[in-house]
């Protein structure tokens, strides 16, 4: 990276009632740990709260950690604010206990690839490096 370049800034958030934040907590390390600039809102935001700071912070990537089964309603509604506010080049992506019926469903709405439990950390990593360079390139 020259000295030109700022690292990617990736939002973490955990949107709703869901308290359980470890997951959330592991991925922010780990993109810290790869190199990115992490932004993490800790728990029970809401989806106008977690875009209001990607605009303010000025991410690249925004990522939702659920585990309470309202991803059919929080994916969709970011999404809309998003467009909204015309965030139109920032990654919506986001894991965690997520059919994958719904996930191939969110993505077909415009959500970028998620992830289940288990998927190794490097591998978050290297798709938000890879969008961030196709999508964003000129900006960094």
């Amino acid at each position: 990276m020259s000295s030109l370049q700022r690292p990617i800034r990736v939002l973490v958030a955990k949107v709703g009632l869901d308290g359980h934040d470890r997951g959330a907590k592991v991925i922010a390390t780990s993109l810290r740990d790869a190199g990115m600039e992490v932004v993490y809102t800790g728990l029970r935001q809401t989806p106008e709260m977690v875009v209001n700071t990607a605009l303010q912070e000025d991410v690249d990537a925004i990522g939702i950690s659920i585990l309470s089964g309202a991803h059919m309603t929080v994916f969709p509604k970011i999404l809309q604010l998003m467009k909204e506010q015309q965030l139109d080049d920032v990654l919506l992506t986001g894991g965690g206990i997520i059919p994958e019926e719904d996930m191939q469903t969110l993505q077909n709405m415009g959500v970028g690839k998620l992830f289940a439990p288990g998927v190794p950390t490097t591998t978050i990593a290297d798709y938000i490096k890879e969008w961030v360079s196709q999508h964003r390139a000129s900006l960094l």
